[in-house]
């Protein structure tokens, strides 16, 4: 079993957390520790329960037995809504309002988390996007909207970062912006976990990669990842 290490200061820790979806069973008995600056991937099969133990994470499904924190919050509690503007889910599909434009949608976010224009630009900027800033979110390309997310992420400075599939939908030239935004998070004292099939890519990305295997976490052989 992963037991968690007793860490005062983790971003996030869970124990014993388990987790039905629709009555069905997915998670039994996580124990995961996620520390500043660490940057975890996890793998598993189709369906192992990657994607909900982000949603657990990201603390939008509470679990129906175990405990856990996410930035100080208990899951499942009412604190965890004062903590989720300080986690950052990127999912399968971009969370960007189709009709506004790639500035807007970011600004939009601005106004919310009391950030400036020029960081809307700068964040554009820093993944590719500036001469397309004008550019509506319906008539972008996948791999320009999975950017703009990144964007989103450089914009917000996450405390705790959760990236579903990071490499989808980005082209070879955009790859390694999954690296630089997740450094950034890290190197401020914040935390990843990124879920990618693209294990290799976990590699130069993930200082431990742990693999959810029957509804667990287990690190996975030499796990830490040179």
């Amino acid at each position: 079993m992963f037991s968690p290490k007793p860490d005062n200061d983790a971003i996030a820790t869970l124990a014993g957390v388990a987790v039905d979806v629709e009555r069905t069973a997915v998670l039994r008995g996580v124990d995961l520790t996620v520390g500043p600056g660490d940057s975890v991937g996890l793998v598993g099969a189709n369906g192992s329960g990657k994607s909900t133990l982000l949603r657990v994470l990201a603390t939008l499904l509470p679990p129906v037995s175990g405990r856990g924190e996410v930035l100080g919050a208990a899951l499942g509690s009412p604190d965890c809504a004062a903590v989720r503007p300080r986690i950052a889910l990127v999912g399968h599909d971009a969370a960007l309002y189709p009709r506004l434009t790639l500035r807007e949608n970011l600004e939009f976010v601005a106004r919310l988390t009391g950030r400036s224009g020029r960081a809307v630009d700068d964040a554009l900027e820093a993944v590719g996007l500036g001469p397309a800033r004008n550019r509506p979110a319906e008539v972008c390309s996948q791999g320009m909207r999975r950017r703009a997310e990144l964007a989103r992420v450089l914009l917000t400075e996450p405390g705790l970062l959760l990236l579903d599939e990071a490499h989808a939908g980005l082209d070879a030239a955009s790859i390694g912006l999954v690296e630089v935004v997740v450094r950034q998070v890290c190197d401020r004292g914040g935390a990843s976990v990124v879920v990618s099939h693209d294990h290799p890519r976990l590699h130069g990305l993930a200082d431990q990669l742990v693999e959810i295997v029957g509804g667990r976490a287990e690190p996975l052989r030499d796990g830490v990842v040179s």
